[in-house]
């Protein structure tokens, strides 16, 4: 494809004022990284709150007289069950069981099901649920939105300026909301292994918006390299890459998005297929994450065990910031035997260096915010991580071997805690970042 048969977002102009470098991506043009360039990028998102411009994306909305259900039959999620005000992630499949695309779909409001999908992959999906859907369901394309990402530590006090009511939203929760002066749906949630949102408005609107948000200091621009990195060193897959139309949800390390009425009811497209592999029976490959010493292993090549054989094939793959990969021991706490999609990230050194009594405090209020994630960064030894579930949480012992295996979906400390809890957690926190040193 010639560059003069790309695509543009609406905020092509702004990204070229930017001093972004341009690359094609997914039928678009796009920044793959401003003049500061990828670490920095990379770091800064870490550290403050980054902006992407992700209109390249596809969005749609879902309706008719049960959307939910309808939807159901083309993905492995449990939409029928999903509540007004939350967002779900799930697969398109195919009837032998492999990945179409992988997507978001959410309740924002009462307009049916709000979908978003890969923009390499949006005119086939969307062709695809229509077709599958026809005289069910209705798909109307969204082609008149862009799409923004907010990530990082700071990214919600920078949205709570222009929009308060995001603030209140938890970690995959969803809201339609005026913001910026217009419509928006917001969601928290992102693809950088970061606090963060989206954040769906008028295309007439996006360059205003854009602007509004880096004309705060704690804001800078993002383009397509660090949000790789950044996806990658959080252990997220990108389709195309290390999910293609071949791969089951298994192969790839998705079991989390099979909800388990759906399992056991076995009525999603592949299931024969993906449930004998949940029973280990024929699964001949599987995602994982690999930490390297030296130069990681580019994208196609082939990973070999120390007999030469050759095990398997590298998908993606990043040089690490400071010349590392974070490992995670993964650490369960259960309620009622419902799992919430909100995830907490303490980071075991930082533990250790606050008073008992702040630890308890937070433990404490833990225990309020009801059936919830805890990814563990892993130190030198799990002592820390032993005194923190003490008291109702499980502990799965992982030995070091594997932990190359695992990966992490991870959020804001702060931000989880206070927009779960409320404002009173506020202290807490306050207490906490002060004997850091961060207040």
């Amino acid at each position: 494809m010639s560059d003069a048969d790309l695509k543009q977002t609406p905020l092509y102009e702004a990204h070229l004022a930017a001093g972004a470098r341009m690359v094609p991506f997914a039928g678009y043009s796009m920044p793959v990284q401003y003049k500061d360039g990828v670490l920095k990028e990379h770091l800064w998102t870490r550290e403050h709150a980054g902006l992407f411009d992700v209109s390249h994306m596809g969005q749609a909305r879902l309706r008719g007289a049960d959307p939910f259900a309808a939807f159901e039959t083309l993905t492995p999620g449990d939409f029928t069950g999903l509540k007004p005000g939350k967002q779900r992630y799930s697969m398109l499949l195919n009837d032998a069981g492999g990945v179409v695309d992988d997507l978001m779909g959410s309740r924002p409001d009462d307009d049916g099901l709000f979908l978003v999908v890969n923009g390499a992959c949006k005119d086939g999906d969307f062709a695809l649920i229509a077709e599958k859907l026809d005289g069910v369901a209705e798909l109307e394309r969204l082609d008149d939105r862009a799409l923004l990402a907010l990530q990082g530590p700071e990214a919600a006090a920078v949205l709570a300026k222009h929009a308060p009511a995001a603030a209140d939203l938890a970690f995959m929760e969803t809201a339609a909301m005026t913001a910026f002066g217009v419509d928006a749906l917001v969601s928290r949630s992102g693809y950088t292994g970061e606090d963060g949102y989206e954040i769906s408005i008028p295309a007439s609107a996006a360059v205003a918006v854009w602007d509004a948000l880096l004309a705060d200091e704690r804001v800078k621009p993002i383009g397509l390299g660090a949000r790789d990195s950044l996806r990658l060193e959080a252990g997220l897959p990108l389709y195309g890459h290390d999910l293609d139309e071949t791969t089951s949800p298994v192969e790839g390390d998705l079991t989390f998005a099979l909800s388990k009425r759906r399992r056991e009811a076995g009525d999603f497209p592949g299931a024969l297929r993906i449930l004998a592999e949940l029973a280990g029976e024929g699964l001949q490959r599987k995602r994982v994450a690999l930490k390297v010493s030296g130069a990681p292993a580019r994208e196609g090549a082939e990973i070999a065990d120390e007999s030469g054989a050759v095990v398997g094939v590298s998908t993606s793959s990043v040089s690490g910031v400071d010349g590392k990969f974070w490992e995670f021991l993964k650490v369960f706490y259960k309620t009622n035997h419902v799992w919430s999609s909100q995830i907490v990230t303490i980071n075991l050194d930082s533990w250790k260096k606050i008073s008992p009594a702040n630890q308890q405090a937070i433990l404490d209020l833990a225990a309020k915010l009801q059936p919830t994630f805890w990814n563990v960064s892993v130190e030198a030894d799990q002592t820390s991580a032993k005194r923190m579930i003490e008291g109702g949480m499980t502990m799965i012992e992982v030995p070091p071997a594997m932990l190359k295996d695992m990966r992490t979906r991870t959020a804001s400390l702060e931000e989880a805690f206070i927009g779960r809890a409320g404002p009173a957690a506020r202290e807490i926190i306050v207490a906490y970042k002060k004997e850091l040193g961060r207040a």
